[in-house]
């Protein structure tokens, strides 16, 4: 099975392939999470991993909006949970006070955004497209730069680790998704759902929480929801994300999704799908 994962070689997403594959695959590189994701939707791989959620900066907002509007044969198949420790990798070992730059995906330098202002307060930020990408870019260049990636992009692109665990906080962990057309074979037992829906009176008073009784009502708990930008009809218009307990097919969530949907113009199942665990 053709598996594609944000790129290249050394990337956390790839780690978190391999952690949570549960036979042979055959990995293929992508270089953003689009590409990553429209390789499934095309039909150039049977599935994909990407990030999804961090514990420290919250969504990969890419991800979301793939899912929501551009991927529409796309549904999350699977999630898994990954520790996530960074790492400031180098080409050569050199004080901190001499480097003139970091480079890191852009989900990820936020994470480790204390140690890079108290102690590189002087060294310019540039996003990669992603951390093993960064890695690789600093161990290219004979300039000062520095990386935040995983000590396996270190070591697999001939850099090294000059500090570890940069991270703001401990037990910092990334959630990533398995994705797959729509009717693929089960991967599990699903005991989670994920939605996007929008397109109600969403600038009326309590509006959205008449919208969600339709879950309330059913004893059916949200584990999450948050909004995205629609992008179109200026501000104030959202599209709205949830994950839920259950799966689609059990009768109260069915009942719930059946209902939801009259109140909305637009509700779409992201995946039902075995809840994961680190």
């Amino acid at each position: 099975m053709r598996v594609a994962f944000l790129g290249p070689a050394g990337t956390f997403t790839e780690e978190a392939l391999r952690a949570s594959a549960t036979g042979p695959v055959e990995e293929v590189a992508y270089p953003s999470i689009y590409e990553t994701v429209m390789a499934v939707q095309e039909g150039e791989t049977e599935m994909a991993v990407v990030p999804i959620e961090n514990s420290l900066e919250g969504s990969v907002t890419t991800t979301l909006d793939m899912l929501a509007t551009e991927a529409a044969d796309v549904q999350i198949a699977k999630e898994f949970v990954l520790p996530v420790s960074h790492s400031l990798i180098v080409r050569e070992t050199l004080p901190l006070e001499q480097i003139t730059r970091v480079i890191s995906h852009p989900q990820a330098t936020p994470q480790c955004a204390r140690f890079l202002r108290e102690r590189l307060p002087q060294a310019e930020r540039v996003a990669a497209g992603s951390t093993a990408d960064a890695a690789r870019t600093v161990a290219e260049s004979s300039e000062p730069w520095a990386a935040v990636g995983s000590r396996l992009a270190a070591e697999l692109y001939g850099a090294r680790v000059l500090v570890e665990a940069i991270e703001d906080q401990a037990g910092n962990e990334t959630r990533f998704v398995w994705l797959a057309r729509d009717r693929h074979d089960p991967l599990g037992p699903p005991t989670k759902t994920s939605i996007v829906f929008w397109g109600f009176n969403d600038v009326s008073p309590g509006a959205l929480v008449d919208v969600l009784t339709e879950l309330s009502s059913r004893g059916i708990n949200l584990t999450k929801i948050e909004s995205r930008p629609r992008r179109i009809g200026g501000l104030g218009h959202y599209m709205f994300f949830a994950d839920l307990e259950g799966a689609a097919t059990d009768p109260h969530v069915e009942e719930a999704l059946r209902a939801l949907a009259t109140r909305v113009r637009r509700l779409k199942v992201l995946g039902s799908y075995p809840a994961g665990t680190a």
